[in-house]
């Protein structure tokens, strides 16, 4: 029991420190994903340690010590995204607007059960639609919606980083950018609801730092950044949706918050996990959500499996530009931080990626 001890010790409190690591490689930034599952695995050997292991060494205490204050140094960085931690209440918020719906969805490319993620549509009707990995065969199945969606935007490609945009309301603009590479499209629409209300929707989908994709996130954080700053710029209301493949609680997540100014709806909301959706103990957020202040969430949690590795994300709202109770949620950066960021942004352009054409599975 000492020895498993130890090990599992040495393991969840390397896990829980490598974080702390602001280098880029995946190796130091995967471990933020899995924060909620290294905590819970970290307390339940630190709980059998204490009960189990007789032999209480000067070494024993120490890694007591280092579980103690890794345990509350998590528990810090994910108590905001819980129902836990306090939030200024919006009660009796005038809701004389137009309820606005979106499905975001990365469908993975390789899922063949186009016709669960088309009867999810038709039953929900959201007004927006956004897909991530969808490719040409994709693009095909979802002509499907086009009568009910006769806007959209598509971009097929067969390299997981296609996006398709579809959606009901009147369009003023829609385009496609490419802020970090040409194999990395994203979706920009100004849209319109039925009082004429203007706001922006952007849609996007980095890479991943991964052993099997990317070996930094230099190309995820330059490109969120980079749209951050675009989103700073955007006048009017503003939300940003997508498969970010970064946790909330991630620096560049909260670093992308801070350069937008957005507010994340999962603070003092909930986790609402998207990925692995097979399997729910290993699940996490990482389709993300950021909205300007006169924007009023309504409704917002994760719809069922579709065949995908990813829940879709389902969220309402609506606009209200007289009310600034959601002002003093918004963050700015620091001093310093400006210069980090656009080091990132630098980074993220200089990044030469070796990604394929055409994926396999």
């Amino acid at each position: 029991m000492l020895l498993t001890y130890y090990i599992l010790s040495a393991l969840f409190i390397l896990a829980s420190l490598l974080p702390f690591i602001s280098h880029q490689h995946w190796m130091f930034r995967v471990w933020e994903f899995g924060r909620i599952q290294v905590m819970i695995l970290q307390l339940i050997t630190l709980a059998l340690g204490i009960v189990f292991v007789e032999n209480k060494s000067p070494l024993f205490w120490v890694t007591v010590i280092l579980h103690a204050g890794l345990l509350i140094n998590h528990l810090i960085i994910l108590i905001p995204y819980t129902s836990l931690y306090s939030k200024k209440k919006q009660k009796n918020i005038s809701k004389n607007a137009q309820t606005i719906s979106i499905i975001s969805v990365n469908v993975y490319q390789f899922n063949e059960r186009y016709e669960d993620l088309i009867k999810l549509i038709l039953e929900i009707k959201p007004d927006i639609l956004l897909t991530m990995e969808s490719n040409q065969a994709w693009e095909d199945a979802l002509t499907e919606i086009e009568g009910e969606y006769p806007n959209f935007k598509k971009v097929a490609l067969e390299n997981t980083y296609g996006i398709h945009f579809y959606t009901k309301l009147p369009v003023k603009s829609l385009k496609v950018n490419y802020f970090i590479a040409d194999d990395l499209p994203s979706i920009e629409a100004s849209l319109l609801t039925e009082k004429g209300t203007q706001f922006t929707f952007f849609g996007v989908h980095p890479p991943p730092p991964s052993p099997t994709e990317e070996d930094t996130s230099r190309e995820r954080d330059g490109e969120l950044l980079s749209l951050g700053k675009k989103v700073l710029e955007t006048k009017g209301a503003v939300i940003v949706v997508g498969d970010f493949n970064n946790v909330a609680w991630a620096k560049s997540s909260i670093q992308f918050r801070k350069t937008s100014q957005l507010i994340d709806p999962r603070i003092g909301r909930g986790f609402v996990s998207t990925f692995h959706a097979k399997y729910r103990l290993l699940r996490f957020p990482i389709d993300l959500f950021f909205h300007s202040t006169d924007i009023f969430i309504e409704d917002f949690k994760t719809l069922r499996y579709i065949g995908s590795d990813h829940l879709p994300l389902f969220c309402n709202f609506f606009i209200n530009k007289k009310e600034d109770i959601q002002k003093e949620e918004v963050e700015t950066l620091e001093e310093g931080e400006e210069k980090e960021v656009e080091e990132m942004i630098e980074n993220g352009i200089e990044e030469e990626s070796h990604r394929p054409k055409v994926a396999t599975e």
